[in-house]
């Protein structure tokens, strides 16, 4: 299908979630033509954008933006560095309340541009606007003694053009960094953004290494999801349904970059994969370990990328959930772009780890640690603040023991 083969049928508009009010999506037509409607459709008459600079710069994206709202973007922001800086979001939301009655947010990128616009109508509702006071808008009362009594949740509507599967676009919760201290925040306004726009041709910019990793992490909710031992059905379902298009969806990209079909297939696994997150399943140690790795320089959609397999590979050596990776192998195996890809293989020797490692290196991802240049060295350490994290003890083998967060480290030291 051509590019323009795409946007051929009009508009499709309607809940992400079937259960939830926001946010909406929308698809169908160019970015800036589905953002001019849902400005109309809010009334939206001072309009502020936050952009990455990656597109700002190396596309006109910004530019079209700007000329199609026509007069209504009165302020914006380029550029947001990785892990959304708290003192960043300070600095527009000072931009912000000097231009007075910003009606709308809108933001033009990835992963930390969206939190940065979640951040930012937050902390305007409840007048954060100093480090300060951010101190008492994150977490909840047991994690943060200093959180305020009284939180008010976001007015300032909010449309999110998102440029990778990071899928934050579909969440309340931002994650940003404290000023000081580098500690990340979580921050739970409790309200979703208003509407995520998915355009797949405007996704063609992204780095493609970006795109499939960020992919791999949504896959990694999916899967983690369906082999918790305290899923539910709605979890379950919803996972089942993002996985079917993902796996193969990212396959596809990898095949033709210029494929929008399958770029538009990954970003609807998106949407379904955080519909599993939402369902209150607790996930496992591929979540819990690659939290660490983050500050050792490694991305989330990598440390999916790098950990998943070796966890599936674990939890199995245990006995711990056969049943369900078993379960979860059937499913991707029924498609016959994921058959391609294990077909020198003899499919009776293969389990969920395999097929997964397989996939992840038909994508050209990393699968070690030695890749990002982390050591031997910091195996203890990554050990160590592993077993601090919540998902650790609710992997399907609850791991209490450094010794149990080492055997998957050497898995995957490389």
């Amino acid at each position: 299908m051509s590019n323009s083969g795409f946007f051929s049928h009009g508009e499709t508009y309607r809940r992400a979630y079937v259960d939830q009010a926001l946010p909406m999506i929308s698809y169908g037509l160019r970015f800036q033509e589905a953002c001019v409607q849902a400005v109309e459709r809010l009334e939206a008459t001072k309009v502020y954008v936050l952009a990455s600079r990656s597109l700002a710069t190396n596309s006109n994206s910004l530019t079209v933006l700007k000329n199609a709202l026509d007069g209504r973007v009165v302020g914006e922001h380029v550029g947001m560095t990785a892990h959304t800086p708290i003192s960043e979001c300070l600095e527009i939301i000072g931009a912000i309340r000097k231009l007075d009655g910003v009606d709308c947010l809108i933001t033009l990128g990835g992963g930390s541009v969206t939190d940065a616009g979640k951040l930012i109508r937050f902390a305007l509702a409840n007048e954060a606007y100093t480090d300060d006071d951010m101190n008492t808008l994150w977490g909840g009362h047991s994690q943060n003694p200093r959180q305020r009594e009284q939180i008010t949740p976001p007015t300032i509507p909010l449309i999110c053009i998102p440029t990778s599967l990071s899928g934050g676009e579909y969440q309340s919760i931002a994650g940003a960094t404290e000023t000081v201290s580098r500690a990340k925040r979580t921050f739970e306004p409790k309200v979703n953004p208003t509407l995520a726009i998915q355009d797949p041709e405007l996704c063609l910019l992204t780095p493609q290494w970006l795109w499939l990793s960020s992919g791999i992490r949504a896959v990694d909710h999916c899967v983690e999801t369906l082999c918790s031992l305290q899923s539910n059905a709605k979890g379950d379902e919803e996972a089942r349904k993002g996985l079917v298009k993902l796996v193969p969806g990212l396959l596809r990209c990898k095949q033709d970059a210029n494929d929008i079909e399958a770029r538009h297939l990954c970003q609807l696994g998106v949407v379904e994969a955080m519909s599993a997150v939402s369902s209150g399943v607790p996930l496992g140690a591929s979540h819990a370990i690659g939290h660490q790795l983050g500050p050792l320089g490694v991305g989330h959609g990598e440390t999916s990328c790098i950990l998943l397999p070796a966890v599936c590979k674990y939890n199995a050596a245990q006995n711990a959930n056969n049943e369900r990776q078993k379960a979860v192998l059937d499913l991707l195996l029924r498609d016959e772009t994921v058959r391609e890809v294990v077909k020198s293989d003899d499919l009776t020797e293969l389990d969920l780890g395999d097929v997964l490692d397989r996939v992840i290196r038909k994508l050209g991802m990393p699968r070690s640690l030695k890749e990002f240049n982390v050591g031997r060295d910091k195996l203890d350490m990554l050990a160590t603040n592993s077993l601090q994290d919540v998902w650790i003890k609710t992997n399907a083998v609850p791991m209490t023991e450094k010794s149990q967060v080492m055997e998957v480290l050497e898995m995957v030291i490389g």
